[in-house]
């Protein structure tokens, strides 16, 4: 977990003082690029760490080479704690290690950092749904790329569960639903964790392409997935009050054309065909004016039709 990280980044810069990106990786098990992504994020977070270049450089805490963390000022301890508060909730580790940052900070720092630690609660689930529980798996997949072993899986997709020896690159973790970046001999795949009917980390050492980074990969891999979701898209009218709804159903795919006299909005909403774009119009009735295509209009007539036919007047 990220904010794990975070606080032994600290650890770390506090027991050698100055570190470079490649010592950080080396000691924490993780990339060089995602070692300096985590020095940067605490940066931007307002703790006093920064680079130096040059031989001999590193990335320093500020007040010299070798400093504990009772340099921190209260608004920085303040800045730590809120980054990390809301994972300590969920992981022990991250609680226990927070609890020894505390003991660190000058005595006149602690209320503070204790407050900020508590400030946020980060609730995962939409209202009316339950928690989805994260996958077992995910703990083996991590531990599997921190090592960088390979890893047999047996994963379900569209033609039933295949066998696959895979090069685990990262996992990803979007609206609570985990995904894994691997490398496999067809090239670069990306596995819903969920869809992995079992899992066994092997003895062979896993192959990571030089430069791979899975912040940019995962941008990627969003990029595709989001243009196979908006292959049609339909121009409708809708009041402007009812826009921010109409936004929430369909996400980036909906995108305001303009703003009639009547007060309603041209909008325009997208999905892979026409039957899914009609699938979530069809409940708001007549509140919302499909001006085309025609296949779109033809499915909500069909739909319509059949709901007519159902429940309408015998």
């Amino acid at each position: 977990m990220r904010a794990d990280r975070l606080v032994a980044t600290l650890l770390v810069m506090q027991a050698r003082g100055r570190v470079t990106a490649a010592e950080l990786a080396d000691e924490l098990e993780v990339s060089v690029a995602t070692a300096r992504r985590d020095l940067a994020a605490l940066s931007t977070a307002g703790v006093p760490v920064y680079p130096q270049p040059g031989r001999g450089g590193g990335w320093s805490l500020v007040g010299g080479a070798r400093t504990d963390l009772t340099g921190l000022t209260s608004a920085e301890a303040r800045a730590l704690f809120l980054l990390a508060g809301p994972a300590a909730a969920v992981a022990p580790p991250i609680r226990s290690a927070l609890r020894k940052l505390i003991r660190a900070l000058p005595d006149t720092f602690r209320a503070d950092a204790e407050a900020a630690a508590d400030v946020v609660v980060v609730d995962p689930a939409r209202w009316g749904e339950r928690d989805k529980p994260r996958p077992e798996l995910v703990d083996l997949l991590q531990d599997a790329v921190v090592r960088r072993r390979k890893v047999v899986l047996d994963y379900t997709g569209r033609g039933g569960v295949s066998r696959r020896l895979v090069d685990p690159l990262g996992l990803v973790d979007k609206d609570d639903v985990w995904y894994l970046v691997a490398g496999t001999g067809q090239g670069q795949r990306t596995f819903r964790v969920d869809r992995i009917a079992a899992a066994e980390v092997t003895g062979q050492v896993a192959e990571r392409p030089a430069g791979f980074d899975l912040a940019r990969e995962w941008e990627r891999v969003v990029g595709e997935m989001e243009q196979r979701r908006s292959l049609l898209s339909a121009t409708v009218l809708i009041a402007g009050r009812l826009l921010p709804v109409l936004r929430d159903h369909f996400g980036r795919h909906c995108e305001p054309l303009e703003t009639l006299p009547d007060g309603r909005v041209r909008v325009r909403v997208a999905a892979p065909m026409a039957l899914s774009i009609a699938e979530q119009l069809a409940g708001w009735g007549a509140a919302v004016e499909v001006i085309e295509p025609e296949p779109v209009r033809a499915e909500l007539a069909r739909l319509g039709a059949e709901l007519v036919a159902r429940y309408g007047p015998a």
